[in-house]
């Protein structure tokens, strides 16, 4: 994929509108506002040579995601956009509070009906991201770099995963559940058995796998350990029948069961709550791997992780290689606003607003760059 994010010179090639594909509607208003395509009508009749300043902002401490969707999106909707003033950061910025990420200045009915389209492209991609990067850094606290699996498919709409996929990549997830969430970056998806092979296979693990290695000899081998609830077991069933072409098992325990390990050592309980996937049943199960020579195989957690339960994993040194996370990084919580702040050069805001300088804000030409 020709249009995959690049450094080239210390500039960052921007994806373009031959990535996003956008619905042809949008041009015509209908995912804006209403009161937005009244203005641009009146400006048109009444004001058309006004030249208004609009600036976007948010709240919050993020990564900033979507930028080079906006811009594609003011190059193919708004009208004359070559005439406009475009000033933006890039996707993977940092971003303080109230910072501004982007300036549009021009004639309000040019492209002052995409503000509350530009204002959702800049939440989602930046709240994916940010959700990303708070994983991933979360993932760091070890002071090991663990991967993060953007495993988001099953958590929305699956005409989101493109954009959800790139913004993930933003924040930092190098590997993703589909071919889809990889499309605007140019990889392919990854993943290897869910608990449906195993089902096919009688609950026998070591014959999913089996099956999974004959069909794909050349993928890694990583073996869902959950099916019958006892993880352990089946992780040295595996082990033992696989040796060094097991790279490893996926614990991904229901948080409403309690694993056949804690059964068979009621000692162990009391302390803790032993539902789910928890450090204690994945210390027990690098425990028995390491006794028994399989040191290689590595531990890949997934079921309900967000950043705060990693990092309290982390800080504990639970034994986890990877993480797979999912609906916790789909959250939308970071609100962008655009703000009119200037009218033909001088100051006109609704009270409490004024232009922010952001010296950071890179000028751009859509004649030149073909957003």
């Amino acid at each position: 994929m020709k249009e995959i994010h690049l450094k080239l010179q210390g500039k960052i090639k921007r994806l373009t509108n031959n990535t996003f594909k956008f619905d042809e509607r949008v041009g015509e208003g209908w995912f804006s506002a209403v009161y937005f395509l009244k203005t641009k009508e009146i400006a048109k009749k009444l004001k058309k040579d006004n030249r208004i300043t609009m600036q976007f902002f948010q709240k919050e401490n993020a990564v900033l995601c979507g930028t080079d969707e906006v811009l594609a999106l003011l190059e193919t909707f708004a009208d004359n956009p070559e005439d406009l003033e475009v000033y933006s950061l890039e996707d993977g910025d940092k971003i303080e509070p109230f910072e501004p990420v982007l300036k549009i200045t021009g004639p309000y009915q040019h492209f002052g009906f995409l503000e509350g389209v530009i204002d959702g492209i800049l939440a989602r991609r930046t709240s994916v991201a940010t959700n990303v990067y708070e994983v991933v850094t979360a993932a760091k606290k070890s002071g090991k770099e663990k991967p993060i699996i953007f495993m988001g498919d099953r958590d929305d709409h699956f005409m989101m995963q493109a954009g959800d996929g790139y913004a993930a990549f933003i924040g930092g997830s190098k590997a993703q559940a589909t071919h889809a969430m990889n499309e605007w970056w140019g990889k392919r998806g990854m993943g290897t058995m869910p608990h449906a092979l195993i089902q096919l296979f009688e609950g026998d693990v070591v014959a999913a796998c089996r099956a999974y290695q004959e069909t794909y000899p050349d993928d890694d081998l990583l073996a869902l350990v959950d099916y019958n609830n006892d993880v352990i077991t089946d992780s040295l069933k595996v082990a033992r029948e696989f040796g060094d072409k097991l790279n490893g098992v996926r614990v991904d325990t229901s948080n409403h069961m309690i694993d056949q390990y804690f059964c068979r050592h009621p000692e162990v309980m009391g302390t803790f709550d032993p539902r789910g996937v928890n450090p204690e049943l994945l210390f027990a199960l690098r425990q028995a791997l390491d006794e028994e020579g399989f040191n290689h195989v590595k531990i890949v957690c997934s079921g309900g992780f967000d950043a705060s339960r990693i990092q309290k994993y982390e800080e504990i040194g639970a034994p986890v290689d990877m993480y797979g996370v999912g609906s916790s990084l789909l959250k939308v919580h970071i609100g962008f606003t655009g703000d009119n702040v200037k009218l033909n050069g001088e100051h006109e805001a609704k009270m409490g607003r004024e232009e922010r300088v952001n010296p950071r804000l890179e000028k751009i030409n859509f004649a030149k760059n073909h957003y």
